[in-house]
């Protein structure tokens, strides 16, 4: 079977920045395209991704409760969360970055989200309050529920499947660095989401991320060595868990605010390959990310010992815009409202 070509949780960072940034421009756009709407559907996608038991507040009113017993198996309640694109199987590695990104499209664009704001909050939410259920017990992570093959040979809506339900957990003697950074990250960046709504809620948020954090970087290794036969090709990490590492550290730098992550993000950058594919960002490969993310720290004027990381940001930026000579990514004809062409 080959690998996925896409996944809700690569779809919709993308939708929602490119909503946002249209809806930011400082003068308004006369077109046919109605962006405000675009964010909206792009939040409400996931409710239509929502496992478990749905609130009376669903708006996908097509969709009811499923998967109610995930994590029996193991003596766990794995509830909740998000099914993966087509399909009715829950990888928390892209969930978990999935949940980052649209914590951190909170924290920089919330205030001119408008009524959907609300929506996406309790997106964030229904992704955390299943996090904090795969991180419950310390040492362990539940990082999978449900078995790719059997689920894929079989296109079946999530209330009526009846394949495997197999749960799949990374540990002390086997390690994925990769999937628990990025649940630390995730955790992190929503506890700054909370912060001011729930702040008893992002205590708990905080202060999970800090141990699955520990956890990850305690014991180091790739949850696709540990895991290969269940999450490759689906979502095998083919960049390494340094990266992880580094954005779980900057996100945890920017949501507690201690000089403990800002030494160790200053000590493991070139350990951890800071400067690697400054040009790539995704659920497997966090490097731009983490630059433009740390880079906001010397904009600041907060961290000048950050300057390498603007540097990387800079140089990922300029690489990605439209009208320069030699662009390394390709724009759909709307790009001309970017470039003023």
């Amino acid at each position: 079977m080959a690998p996925k070509s896409f996944s809700f949780p690569g779809i919709f960072p993308a939708l929602l920045a490119s909503s946002l940034a249209l809806l930011l421009l400082p003068t308004p756009i006369i077109a046919v395209h109605d962006y405000h709407d675009a964010l909206r559907k792009s939040i409400l996608f996931f409710e239509g991704q929502r496992s478990g038991k749905l609130p009376p507040d669903q708006r996908v009113k097509w969709r009811r409760d499923s998967a109610l017993r995930d994590g029996s198996t193991a003596g766990v309640d794995l509830t909740g969360g998000y099914y993966d694109a087509g399909d009715n199987v829950k990888f928390g590695f892209p969930m978990a970055f999935t949940t980052t990104l649209l914590a951190w499209s909170i924290i920089d664009f919330g205030r001119n989200m408008g009524p959907e704001l609300k929506n996406a909050v309790k997106a964030v939410k229904w992704s955390t309050d299943y996090l904090l259920k795969a991180t419950a017990k310390p040492g362990v992570v539940y990082v999978q529920v449900g078995d790719a093959y059997s689920d894929h040979s079989c296109w079946e809506r999530p209330e009526d499947m009846d394949t495997l339900r197999t749960v799949y957990k990374i540990d002390n003697a086997h390690p994925g660095s990769d999937v628990a950074g990025e649940t630390a990250a995730a955790l992190a960046a929503a506890s700054i989401v909370f912060r001011s709504r729930d702040p008893a809620y992002s205590r708990l948020l905080l202060n999970r991320a800090v141990r699955v954090f520990n956890f990850a970087d305690k014991h180091r290794g790739a949850y696709s060595s540990s895991l290969h036969a269940a999450v490759c090709p689906f979502y095998c990490d083919v960049n390494g868990y340094q990266d992880e590492l580094l954005w779980a550290a900057a996100w945890l730098h920017k949501a507690s605010r201690k000089r403990a992550y800002r030494e160790y993000i200053v000590k493991n950058e070139v350990v951890l390959r800071a400067g690697d594919t400054i040009n790539e960002f995704g659920w497997d490969n966090k490097h731009a990310g983490i630059n433009v993310l740390i880079s906001k720290e010397v904009l600041m004027g907060r961290a000048d010992y950050f300057e390498s990381f603007k540097q990387n940001a800079d140089g990922f930026i300029c690489s990605i815009l439209p009208g320069i000579t030699h662009p390394q990514v390709q724009y759909s004809p709307e790009s001309r409202w970017f470039s003023g062409n």
